[in-house]
């Protein structure tokens, strides 16, 4: 009886054609796990869900991952501006320059 070497996703898949013929020789799978994982988060899926789905031991393994993309920094400070305009307007805490 022969022993088989480990099949490898390399060789169960076409994806070094398939990167050649996209022109993307310098694309690495792993690479799709930080992108998958980010449009994830950007979805909404928490991240220890995310931590789940990655096979992670631990969440900062995964937050390694995740690269939010300038609109995320947009958004997240037009979300706080809003928040202080409309906490200034209702009596609500108030960012102060100490």
């Amino acid at each position: 009886m022969s022993v088989q070497p480990p099949a490898v996703l390399r060789d169960a898949t076409h994806w070094d054609d398939v990167v050649a013929k996209l022109g993307l020789e310098h694309l690495r799978r792993h690479d799709l796990r930080h992108t998958g994982l980010t449009w994830m988060a950007d979805a909404g899926v928490p991240v220890h869900v995310l931590r789940l789905i990655a096979g992670h031991g631990s969440l900062s393994t995964t937050q390694r991952y995740l690269h939010p993309d300038r609109q995320s920094f947009d958004d997240a400070g037009a979300a706080l501006s809003a928040h202080l305009t409309a906490s200034r307007s209702t009596g609500g805490p108030q960012l102060r320059v100490v």
